[in-house]
């Protein structure tokens, strides 16, 4: 269409035309899902756009701030503090936080990193400064979840979440770590004295139980045969109760065979002497035998 046939009416829908795209435009606003924006009107807060589709006046609204909401790693940091038996140890730390509040963290703080990573320091050295250095490296998941805490109640202010607190290395100076391996050595050393001496302890223990158990049970064969000879004894008497004087004769004649047959039982060749008195015990043994069959 030439210039000259267009007319005034045509130039004004035209122009609505293009106001009416230029405020879809400038209206309509698409949020990713790891943002959020900050909208103002005329320098002052008007709203928070979370993820998805949002509508906003055109001319009036704009957005001011696009704020990630993705977890964030604060840079490892390095700080002095002297714990409670005066040692001065350097505690490394780590920071994850992530916004939660984009208006808050806008609008309250300005430079966020810095503020969490003095806020931490002085959270540590207020913490380490209550505790013995033991304590420090032996309960270091306590002191982590302490200064968590702590960190977390600092900066709910700003619209920040503390996710995750760690402390990556406690360094002592040169100094403090001799001392501490002469301890450690030390230690180690006494530990081993100490079991040798409990070992010669046992050692005693057991002789002596050893010993004891032997010593028991010899006394228990001899009460068992002095049961025996009594018994043996008890059976004697009463035969001798029943049978008179020769059951006596019997059994010392029976006592006198057997001791010259053990003697006569000796290993190698021997002769042996019979006494007069001998010869008659074996003639008695077997007159008293005879006389019982």
């Amino acid at each position: 269409m030439p210039l000259e046939t267009i007319s005034g009416g045509n130039i004004v829908l035209l122009a609505l035309a293009g106001f009416f795209a230029l405020s879809v435009f400038l209206g309509v606003r698409i949020v990713p899902q790891s943002e959020k924006h900050v909208v103002e009107r005329f320098g002052r807060l008007r709203a928070v756009l979370g993820p998805g589709i949002n509508f906003i006046v055109p001319f009036l609204d704009r957005v001011a701030h696009r704020i990630s909401i993705l977890e964030r790693q604060l840079p490892s940091t390095r700080q002095d503090a002297i714990t409670a038996d005066n040692v001065l140890v350097q505690v490394e730390t780590s920071v994850f936080y992530r916004i939660t509040e984009p208006e808050k963290t806008v609008y309250r703080i300005r430079d966020v990193d810095a503020a969490i990573a003095t806020t931490v320091a002085g959270i540590v050295r207020s913490e380490i400064g209550k505790m013995e250095l033991d304590t420090v490296q032996s309960n270091r998941a306590g002191l982590i979840g302490t200064i968590q805490d702590n960190l977390a109640n600092v900066v709910d202010d700003w619209g920040i979440e503390v996710t995750r607190a760690e402390i990556l290395d406690v360094n002592l100076d040169e100094a403090t770590r001799a001392a501490m391996l002469q301890q450690l050595n030390a230690e180690r050393a006494r530990r081993a004295q100490v079991t040798e001496a409990e070992g010669r302890k046992r050692a005693v223990e057991l002789q002596a139980d050893g010993e004891l158990y032997a010593a028991e049970q010899e006394a228990k064969a001899k009460r068992v045969l002095a049961e025996a000879e009594a018994f043996a004894t008890g059976v004697i008497a009463e035969a001798i109760a029943k049978n008179g004087l020769e059951a006596a004769q019997y059994q010392v004649a029976l006592k006198q065979v057997e001791a010259i047959s053990e003697v006569a039982s000796g290993n190698g060749k021997q002769t042996v002497i019979l006494p007069a008195a001998a010869l008659e015990a074996f003639t008695n043994a077997f007159t008293l035998l005879k006389g019982k069959s």
